[in-house]
């Protein structure tokens, strides 16, 4: 018996969206095949990679090939199933027999061993993983990309006009740039809610997009593709997949009723101006964008989501978009902070009167610089602790303007005494923001 294909991930939700009980009503269509017996094995480490056989004539920098040693036959399978791969013959067996989808390439095919256990399940991987090497389908080569790349895999398509099939170079930065503040706002989101963020969790942000990989999707203009680690990154990815289905929620009921209200509700899923705007971007100058994501099967799936999920954007929907922007940034009220900072800019117009500072953020805030506008004397104080080396204690208001890099009504500015230590770590970090371009 022939088991049906089912459609890629990739191709799932083309024109359509399942319904279900994952997240704001959308789960995937195929759960993910995962041994839950007591006292089975927990799944393999994640594949290492295994130097690729150059053949006569091919290239010297072929990537390499997952170690088939290491490769999980639960995990290959799952991505099969995800990419519409075909299983053939028999259900259940010690192996199963899986083809390209579509009959693209009638003489390709994988035989995959049910698990490890068996003497030659090794060498049927490799024999596996080679065929994959050897397929121009492109969901083999993405297969193998996500055997070697550990992580939960975020996929962007943005349906832009061109010329057979190729796509004009700004609508390519456009897509990377809207997937980078996506992502971005996915991070500070996962740590805090916040309508508006500006530049909070800068830092924090950046460094979460250091241990985002990309890959070559391999199947055409207009789409992107990245892993973000999981299980340590989870948070991020789970906010992305909340705020984006509280969006597309939101977008609906906003067309539906003219209430923007629901994108209010939407920032205690994640939803916020940030978000928003990625999604602004992504969508202007396109037809319509996909954000898909699919959980690593080698972690497995989160409780309470579906196995993939799919969210659709169009121009029409673009009105609501930026009404919502302006709202969610107009709405995030001034933070009260007592922050303590070094002092790193000084200016003013005139040998006296007021001056503005710039401080390095130390502690008390998530930003990584503010600027304050001080009186005379309280300006003083900053050249003194700035000329002997000292931080500075002050208390103000964090303004929305500016994206929360201005200080506003400062008061009760005084100088910080620092032991040896402290001032080192002071120093490092200072170092460590002149160098990330501060």
């Amino acid at each position: 018996m022939t088991e049906p294909c089912a459609p890629s991930w990739r191709e799932w939700g083309q024109g359509h969206v399942h319904e279900g009980t994952g997240p704001y009503g959308r789960e995937g269509v195929t759960a993910m095949r995962r041994d839950t017996r007591p006292g089975a094995a927990a799944p393999a480490a994640t594949p290492t990679a295994r130097p690729r056989r150059a053949a006569a004539g091919s290239a010297a920098d072929e990537p390499p090939l997952p170690d088939p040693a290491q490769v999980d036959p639960d995990v290959l399978l799952s991505l099969l199933a995800r990419h519409g791969w075909c299983r053939r013959g028999r259900t259940e067996g010690r192996y199963s027999h899986w083809t390209p989808p579509d009959d693209r390439e009638p003489a390709t095919s994988v035989l995959v061993p049910a698990d490890r256990s068996f003497e030659d399940s090794t060498d049927l991987l490799e024999e596996a993983l080679g065929a994959l090497s050897r397929s121009a389908v492109p969901s083999a080569q993405a297969i193998l990309a996500a055997l070697l790349v550990p992580g939960d895999e975020i996929h962007w398509r943005r349906d832009t006009p061109g010329v057979g099939g190729a796509v004009p170079w700004a609508a390519e930065a456009e897509l990377r740039a809207a997937a980078t503040e996506m992502l971005t706002a996915a991070a500070k989101a996962g740590r805090s809610r916040a309508a508006y963020f500006g530049a909070r969790f800068d830092s924090y942000a950046a460094a979460f997009l250091e241990r985002v990989l990309v890959v070559a999707p391999g199947t055409g203009a207009g789409l992107l593709t990245a892993y973000t680690p999981a299980p340590d990154d989870r948070p991020a990815a789970k906010t992305l997949v909340r705020a984006l289905g509280a969006m597309r929620d939101a977008v609906d009921f906003q067309r539906a009723t003219g209430r923007a209200d629901a994108f209010d509700d939407g920032v205690l899923h994640g939803v916020s101006r940030e978000l928003v705007a990625s999604v602004v971007r992504l969508v202007r100058g396109s037809e319509g964008v996909g954000i898909a994501l699919a959980w690593s099967p080698a972690v497995g799936v989160p409780q309470g989501f579906g196995d993939r999920q799919l969210l659709e954007f169009t121009p029409g929907d673009l009105p609501a978009l930026e009404a919502a922007a302006e709202r969610l940034e107009r709405i995030e009220p001034p933070v009260d902070v007592e922050l303590t900072g070094a002092v790193v800019r000084l200016k003013r117009q005139q040998p006296s009167g007021s001056g503005t500072v710039r401080l390095r953020v130390l502690s008390g805030a998530e930003v990584d610089e503010v600027r304050i506008r001080l009186d005379e004397a309280a300006y003083r104080a900053a050249v003194e602790a700035h000329l002997a080396g000292a931080p500075v204690r002050l208390r103000g208001r964090l303004e929305r303007k500016g994206g929360f890099r201005r200080l506003s009504e400062p008061a009760g500015l005084v100088p910080v005494e620092l032991d040896a230590a402290e001032r080192e770590r002071m120093l490092k970090t200072l170092r460590a923001g002149e160098a990330a371009g501060g």
